[in-house]
């Protein structure tokens, strides 16, 4: 089935999350949080897989320090003066511990990364949940290229620090902290030694670590900028080939792919000289540590198997520190994405649900608009890591933009046809896209038999109206699931006599799989008229008691419209519609018409009563019938 519409979100849900992950969304003080914190939390509530881990990861570290400690009763075994007799038992016993070590190192990287695997599963499904409920406002604004980025390649990029990095740095903690106790213990003279060089290493991290995070940043917006122009061009390619732009389309995304990799050989530089600066540092105080330690087993001061295992223990706190720094430049890259991710968590709906919203009953389809103003509200780049040229909207920080509609007073009855008609940009789709709540009026109100849209669920309002557009949105399944769209739990029959009053059921069943033919995406492979029956039949299914319909024939030749034209009769039959008319017939069917200019209404009446005024409506009529006799105006 296809994915479910912004309107009325049916994907699913996780059980505990609206409770559970209240302040990781921006409430209750989560934007006080680290982005790494917040990520954490959406760990917690898989605390016994990762109890399970953290123990196999501390029993394994343990096993690795016992091994450095055999390895010195090893060598003493086998040197001039040792016991011999000990030899096969500690071997046996070292194998031992190797093979129990591997075991639970096994345990705990599958339990880690099983961890993780169900954490990017929640993290999906909570941002693609959360861009279900924000307004239309955002996705105006939002490319599609950075959203896909961000939900499915900046969430894989922190998978790796969830998982193996997470384990091993338990692990490595305990080896740390075992192995320094061990050696002061040993002998606190190489102890110190040894430790001088953690300031060190601990400075080149976190100023690489640094600088690795904000270049990650960059990498990622860039890389979203770049997925953003591959998904235009491909999606817009009859558009590209009409205007025969495939050479600019090249360039364009040409310069993104250099800047892309400009940024990623910075990026590499980064990365590639952290690992051999840290091992140049602890190679050298290794030999150094082995120089310091083998004198003193000269002067008789330790024996021959101590210093081996203090050269295998400061071989292993070596690998601790050196993760360490590579955990710290890894968490920057993390930190980076998870920030990205919380950017689009943290914003807040324009229209949001009321807290005491109740549903809305049958209603029989009255809908008044009492002084209602409007106007888009727009951010300045910057807050989603944008860069100009960008196109984006901060939800619930609306700047000055200018009015779109104003006083509209207007009152549809139950039943009635109202055409809106106007010039281009006149408003008259922005008036209709109040109606489902698609935005709220800026000021004023909008009822339906009385009762304020702003009081009730959206998903109760929209159940009860169906929108049929002009650029039909299908989806790339079959027939069938994109029919049922409209009523899931449609049965074969009711779907089927849907079709028929659509005038698709013929077509659909020469299809070569009838209704589960694969339509493709954007159903490229039905034509115009074909894809609006469909929509038709598919806003039958829901049998809505208002009907929205938004030039749905405007595109369309003579005979698909006529098939159209007496579907859409057909699915008026009883509705209050709403209808943005673009062809005269159309206007003519309409019980009143409400003409619209500058985003105010200026005239309200029939057909004949507008004519006989002579205002603005009569102008639009004469101007538009000269050039076609079948228009009267968009």
């Amino acid at each position: 089935m296809p994915a479910p519409s912004p309107s009325a979100p049916q994907g699913p849900k996780i059980l505990g999350w609206k409770a559970a992950l209240a302040p990781l969304s921006g409430a209750a003080g989560g934007r006080d949080l680290g982005p790494l914190r917040r990520l954490a939390a959406f760990a917690g509530r898989y605390a016994g897989r990762l109890s399970i881990a953290i123990l196999a990861a501390v029993v394994s570290a343990a096993l690795v320090l016992a091994g450095p400690f055999m390895w010195s009763r090893l060598v003493d075994a086998i040197v001039p003066g040792g016991d011999p007799s000990v030899l096969g038992q500690v071997t046996l016993l070292l194998i031992g511990i190797y093979i129990c070590q591997g075991f639970f190192s096994f345990l705990a990287s599958f339990f880690f990364s099983l961890v993780s695997q169900k954490v990017i599963l929640d993290l999906r499904l909570r941002l693609f949940e959360h861009l279900q409920g924000l307004s239309l406002s955002f996705f105006s604004y939002r490319r599609t290229g950075d959203l896909v980025s961000r939900v499915m390649t900046d969430v894989a990029s922190i998978r790796g620090v969830l998982g193996s990095d997470l384990g091993s740095l338990i692990s490595q903690v305990v080896i740390f902290v075992g192995a320094l106790a061990r050696i002061l213990v040993s002998d606190w003279r190489l102890t110190l030694l040894m430790l001088a060089l953690v300031p060190v290493v601990s400075l080149a991290s976190v100023l690489l670590g640094r600088w690795m995070r904000r270049i990650s940043v960059r990498v990622m917006d860039q890389y979203a900028r770049v997925t953003t122009i591959l998904e235009e061009s491909i999606s817009g390619i009859r558009t590209v080939r009409s205007f025969v732009r495939e050479a600019f389309e090249t360039r364009r995304f040409g310069r993104g792919l250099h800047k892309l990799y400009d940024l990623a050989i910075k990026q590499l530089w980064l990365e590639v000289s952290f690992g051999p600066l840290i091992s140049v540092l602890l190679l050298s105080a290794t030999v150094v540590i082995v120089w310091f330690g083998g004198q003193r087993v000269l002067a008789g001061e330790i024996t021959t198997g101590q210093l081996v295992e203090f050269i295998v223990l400061t071989s292993i706190m070596a690998g601790s520190i050196s993760f360490f720094g590579g955990l710290w430049a890894r968490l920057q890259q993390a930190a980076g994405a998870t920030t990205r991710l919380f950017q689009i968590l943290d914003l807040r709906s324009e229209m949001a649900e009321p807290e005491d919203g109740r549903e809305l009953p049958e209603i029989r389809g009255e809908i008044t608009f009492e002084g209602v103003d409007f106007a888009y509200a727009r951010a300045a780049p910057g807050e989603l890591g944008e860069e100009p040229g960008d196109l984006p909207v901060i939800e619930g920080k609306a700047a000055a933009a200018p009015r779109v509609l104003s006083g509209i007073d207007l009152v549809v009855a139950p039943g009635e046809v109202l055409a809106l008609v106007g010039p281009s940009g006149s408003g008259k789709t922005t008036l209709m896209h109040l109606i489902p709540r698609f935005f709220d009026p800026t000021e004023g109100r909008i009822t339906i038999d009385g009762i304020d849209l702003k009081d009730v669920t959206s998903a109760s309002l929209r159940r009860q109206i169906a929108l049929v557009a002009q650029e039909t949105q299908l989806f790339g399944g079959t027939v069938r699931e994109n029919l049922l769209y409209g009523r899931l739990d449609a049965d074969e029959g009711e779907m089927i006599a849907a079709a028929e009053a659509a005038n698709a059921h013929e077509f659909i069943q020469a299809m070569p799989e009838g209704y589960d033919t694969i339509v493709g995406e954007r159903a490229v492979r039905l034509s115009g008229g074909q894809r609006q029956r469909i929509a038709i039949a598919r806003a039958l299914l829901k049998d809505p008691r208002v009907l929205l319909l938004d030039e749905a024939t405007s595109a369309l030749d003579n005979e698909s419209e006529t098939l159209v034209q007496e579907a859409l009769e057909r699915l008026m039959r009883g509705r209050t519609t709403v209808v943005i008319a673009h062809r005269l017939s159309t206007v003519r069917n309409a019980h009143r018409i409400a003409v619209l200019v500058h985003g105010r209404i200026v005239e309200v009446g029939t057909h004949g009563e507008l004519l006989a005024a002579g205002g603005a409506y009569a102008a639009l009529y004469r101007h538009e019938l000269a050039p076609n006799p079948d228009a009267v105006g968009v």
